[in-house]
């Protein structure tokens, strides 16, 4: 199945990305890491097939040829999420949305997640944090559900999922993913991807456990 796909992400500006790695990174430090998540993220979304791709964007970054870009509206987490469906909703066309913690994602995770709507309304990858890094959507303006759900919390994800069964949708779970939020998770999954830029990254700006 083919869908649009997503990615909503902040410019990686020091003291806004990525606080949770300070310390022991600097701010400067970190926003290095989150700019090499973004374009790691970027290049795996282009390289993904898709019906369109978009950014939904908190300041200023430029994309990829062939990109869209979207400004991201509303108060707190869940209310930019759901905007982000309904802002770039295309008749009859899924949605798939992640975000930048996730480097690590592949086409063919994107892909199979994707394929899963075949007999699902949604689909939804959980994180090992008990939020999710991905959600995909049959029909994109059921993203309303999101709205309310509270962010960033152990239970972010079995709060979602609930949320849109209550809708009446058919929810299908993905692979479960870690995000990037402390640098014990940046060395993690550094090694999960060693060869792209935000494992250089972490390399470069992530002091080790040995060296803390």
């Amino acid at each position: 199945m083919t869908a649009q796909l997503l990615v909503i992400a902040k410019q990686p500006v020091p003291g806004q990305v990525k606080t949770r790695l300070c310390p022991p990174c600097t701010p400067g430090q970190a926003a290095q890491v989150a700019a090499a998540a973004l374009r790691d993220t970027l290049d795996t979304v282009t390289a993904t097939p898709a019906a369109g791709r978009v950014l939904v964007l908190s300041g200023q970054y430029r994309p990829p040829d062939g990109w869209g870009v979207v400004a991201q509206r509303g108060d707190g987490l869940a209310e930019r999420l759901a905007n982000a469906f309904r802002d770039t909703r295309i008749e009859a066309l899924p949605s798939l949305l992640i975000g930048m913690d996730t480097p690590q994602v592949s086409p063919a995770l994107l892909t199979g997640v994707t394929d899963r709507l075949r007999g699902a309304d949604a689909v939804l990858g959980p994180a090992e944090d008990g939020g999710w890094w991905v959600l995909a959507l049959r029909e994109p303006a059921h993203a309303d559900a999101l709205r309310g759900v509270p962010m960033s919390t152990p239970d972010t994800g079995a709060r979602t999922v609930e949320a849109l069964r209550r809708r009446g949708l058919a929810v299908a779970l993905g692979p479960t993913l870690r995000d990037v939020d402390t640098a014990d998770d940046a060395w993690q999954v550094a090694g999960d991807c060693p060869h792209g830029t935000f494992a250089a990254a972490v390399r470069a700006h992530v002091p080790s456990r040995l060296l803390r």
